[in-house]
């Protein structure tokens, strides 16, 4: 959001200097973040305008993490306030759509990978699990409910290439939704393809692509086959369906029969507090700060792949802060594990990770600079929690019929 009258510039800073010494820790963006969410639930229009306007002359998506955060959060508030959030969500969206290409795509998640366990710790526990329900199986077929780009599966081939006798046959199934964009799964496919040939598993791929909407996936979609044993993988899957529609959703899983379905998800609640914009606001802000806290100790200042992380996360809090309805895609409300246990629970049973899967969580968290570690859920939870500085951040878990 640019200024175009300079001369408001003079009344922000002055706003500013009521602040509680904002450089005494150099965290400002908090505290002018909730006192202008606190201002568009209480409709006081004065004092949106005068927070706006000092929050617009502090913020850039190319300053340090406060900055970001302030200019991210900024623009959903603002969308919030106009009531203008789906039509700029949807804007982004079809930009993020038409910027999409294999390279860049690819670009980002390897480099993410490289300096980050926020995905891999997913990838590892997913496939070790996978691994273990599809021991012994000669036709096996995966459920890709996922925002993984298929980044995960590489692994997961050479671990079937590597088995005693015969390798299994392996079908993937891809679920895409309007965000991804179909070319860029198209030259995923073929990659797969022709990576698979060279480890000597026989493989199809086949991505479904004409979805607006997860939740409109239906069973008779993923055409399963007689004596083929399934796993449904959900990595960044369920909070993507709407909250209203997630009990059937899950029961739609149950129906496929699968050996095992592996969910991962982040650690955040935006759904329990949907109606109350300031408290929403709140768990979105410690969330993000987290994030973004953990991508600035990860990249460069300048890193590319790092603004590209950002952008992406500027869209989910615009879908979860200014868009009240679901008709804009897919929804970005997450729960915390103990709230998927919940859900979960009603459809199949938690199933623990093996050690072998948590000696090699532990070891690939050794690749990674300090601060990540690895917690075992407790009381309502069941599964793993990825952490960064002790607080959990990730969550994963397997399940079984």
């Amino acid at each position: 959001m640019q200024n175009p009258h300079p001369h408001h510039h003079q009344a922000s800073a002055s706003c500013l200097l009521e602040l509680d010494d904002p450089d005494a820790t150099g965290k400002w963006a908090a505290e002018l973040l909730r006192e202008c969410a606190r201002a568009i639930s209480e409709k006081d229009s004065g004092k949106i305008h005068r927070l706006m306007w000092m929050l617009n002359e502090l913020a850039s998506p190319y300053g340090d993490c406060e900055q970001k955060l302030a200019s991210y959060f900024l623009q959903a508030l603002f969308c919030k306030a106009t009531e203008s959030g789906e039509r700029c969500y949807k804007t982004s969206l079809s930009v993020a759509e038409m910027s999409h290409s294999f390279e860049s795509t690819r670009k980002v998640i390897l480099q993410f990978q490289e300096v980050s366990p926020w995905t891999t710790f997913g990838h590892v526990a997913s496939n070790g699990a996978i691994l273990e329900a599809l021991e012994g199986e000669a036709k096996l077929h995966i459920i890709d409910i996922s925002n993984t780009y298929c980044t995960q599966w590489p692994t997961l081939l050479e671990a079937l290439a590597t088995r005693n006798g015969e390798s299994p046959h392996l079908r993937l199934t891809v679920v895409a939704t309007a965000g991804v964009g179909g070319f860029v799964m198209d030259e995923i496919g073929q990659r797969m393809g022709k990576f698979a040939r060279l480890m000597g598993v026989p493989f199809e791929f086949r991505v479904i692509r004409d979805l607006s909407r997860l939740d409109e996936l239906r069973e008779e979609e993923l055409g399963l086959r007689e004596g083929e044993a399934v796993a449904v993988n959900c990595i960044g899957a369920l909070r993507r369906v709407g909250v209203e529609q997630r009990h059937a959703f899950i029961g739609m899983l149950g129906t496929l029969r699968p050996r095992v379905v592996t969910v991962v998800e982040e650690e955040a609640d935006f759904t329990s507090c949907r109606g109350e914009f300031a408290v929403c606001f709140d768990e979105c802000l410690r969330f993000y700060t987290t994030y973004f806290e953990t991508l600035e100790e990860s990249f460069a200042p300048t890193s590319n792949e790092r603004l590209a992380l950002e952008r992406e996360c500027s869209r989910s809090i615009l879908r979860v802060l200014a868009c009240d309805g679901d008709g804009v895609g897919d929804c970005e409300r997450r729960e915390k594990g103990s709230q998927w246990c919940r859900r979960l629970i009603e459809a199949f049973s938690p199933n623990s990770f093996n050690d072998d899967v948590v000696d090699d969580l532990k070891a690939l968290l050794k690749r990674y600079r300090a601060g990540w570690s690895l917690t075992p859920a407790e009381g309502d939870a069941s599964g793993l929690y990825l952490t960064w500085k002790q607080q959990p951040v990730v969550w994963a878990c397997a399940w079984k019929p």
